[in-house]
């Protein structure tokens, strides 16, 4: 399982954002989103840095033990809602 913490996600929306960006990647993954501890957990065969970079490019900064990504440029809410 792959663990990752994710800023920006604020709303019921980021979270789908960000499942939807990880089913992106692998349709059969299971994803459980933590809104209040913004971290995300991950049962998939992509790897590690597929499924941080698919997060970030929807718009969440990602940090997990051993992968970094770049944060979104956005401020406040990472989906744009808020």
């Amino acid at each position: 399982m792959l663990q990752f913490d994710v800023d920006g996600m604020t709303c019921g929306h980021c979270v789908q954002a960000v499942t939807r960006a990880v089913k992106a990647v692998d349709s059969a993954a299971e994803v459980n989103v933590d809104l209040a501890a913004k971290r995300v957990a991950v049962e998939t065969r992509a790897t590690a840095d597929a499924v941080a970079q698919a997060i970030t490019e929807a718009g969440y900064p990602v940090s997990a033990r051993g992968v970094a990504a770049a944060p979104a440029s956005r401020g406040g809410c990472g989906c744009g809602c808020g």
